[in-house]
């Protein structure tokens, strides 16, 4: 689904593709801002470049912009050493409302006039203050069409756009994070319904998608940090010393590590609780009556996602197959390129790598 509130940046006819824009994506989040480039080559679509710049704790939160020089000096860093112009750039889930609704009419000029009608009772912020925007996913009832939305209230989208303005950086379009992390980690014309598990730094975002569209999506206010502060805990080092330590034990039981482990899991089954919960719920709603087939597996990204165990973990929670995330899916065969970007490191940009790919892959049912 390609997000409409910024309109007339690019002409209404396509350049040829020696003239095009690069396939780019930049992703704000709490730890840092991502950007990404993506380039044709002879086996087809590959990274070009990468970068990302750290922000100190409290410059972006909650999807807020705090500290706004220290958010825009980071756009400006990491734009200029992944040689970024122009981007599709992440608008955040936090700030977010999916719906789901039925709209009468044929095509999407017309299901938005008939949603506009009834936006107040799907958007709890007043109509003429929200930005949204529908796609639609299959037959509804009487002759209706079943329509996925997503909308912001117009103050977050104004204040975004005006940071990467502040930054030099044009925006070809703004995305919702959960429609660029399902593109990113969910192969072309993917007809399950997969929860995707994203561990950040002070958070974990859960979205539910079914036919690449997400149709749910929550936050839990608990993220991988909370383990990096165990480890400290635990053995008295820095946060450098615990994150590397984190990385290379994760989760995984051996002899002599049995406080270690359960001062970890004192912290990670609280995450595992609160994803067992929301899954619970949409298993027990999900049938003929609801449109929605139940949750068939879970694909693990973000910045904390490799932690050693994790899947295994929470599958023996969840009852569902999790799997580590693969954020190049959707670009040329591993066998005919290597990435440079670590695996490890690569779940981190998932979002970014999915906006860059929003020109390329548009989500529709």
């Amino acid at each position: 689904m390609a997000l409409g509130f910024v309109a007339g940046l690019r002409s209404a006819f396509a350049p040829p593709r020696y003239i095009s824009l690069p396939l780019s994506g930049i992703d704000i989040s709490t730890s840092g801002v991502k950007a990404v480039r993506l380039t044709e080559s002879p086996v087809g679509l590959i990274l070009d470049s990468y970068a990302e710049t750290w922000l100190d704790a409290g410059a972006f939160t909650d999807g807020e912009i705090i500290d706004r020089a220290a958010v825009v000096g980071a756009i400006t860093g990491t734009a200029k050493t992944a040689r970024v112009s122009v981007t599709n750039a992440a608008l955040p889930e936090s700030k977010s409302y999916l719906f789901e609704t039925s709209a009468e009419g044929e095509g999407k000029g017309e299901w938005r006039t008939a949603i506009e009608q009834h936006l107040d009772e799907l958007i709890p912020i007043p109509p003429q203050e929200t930005a949204f925007d529908i796609v639609g996913v299959g037959p509804g009832k009487d002759g209706t069409t079943r329509v996925a939305g997503i909308g912001f209230a117009r103050r977050v989208v104004d204040e975004t756009l005006s940071a990467f303005d502040e930054a030099g950086i044009g925006i070809a379009a703004f995305e919702a994070e959960q429609f660029a992390i399902a593109r990113a980690l969910l192969p072309i014309g993917d007809t399950s319904t997969t929860l995707i598990i994203d561990v950040g730094k002070t958070t974990t975002k859960l979205v539910i998608v079914a036919n690449c569209i997400p149709c749910f999506a929550t936050t839990i206010g608990i993220g991988g940090h909370a383990l990096t502060l165990a480890v400290q805990k635990h053995f008295g080092v820095t946060e450098a010393e615990a994150r590397k330590v984190k990385a290379d034990k994760g989760i995984v039981p051996a002899p002599g590590n049995e406080d270690y482990i359960a001062a970890m899991l004192s912290t990670v089954s609280a995450i595992r609780d609160e994803i067992a919960h929301r899954l619970e719920y949409w298993q027990e709603k999900a049938g003929p009556e609801s449109g929605h087939e139940p949750v068939s597996q879970a694909i693990l990204a973000g910045g904390n996602a490799s932690i050693r165990g994790l899947p295994e973990y929470l599958e023996g929670s969840l009852k569902i197959p999790v799997a580590p995330g693969d954020v190049f899916t959707n670009l040329a065969p591993r066998d005919e390129w290597i990435p440079e970007l670590d695996y490890r490191e690569s779940l981190a940009y998932a979002t970014a790598i999915g906006l860059a790919l929003r020109d390329r892959i548009q989500l529709h049912a």
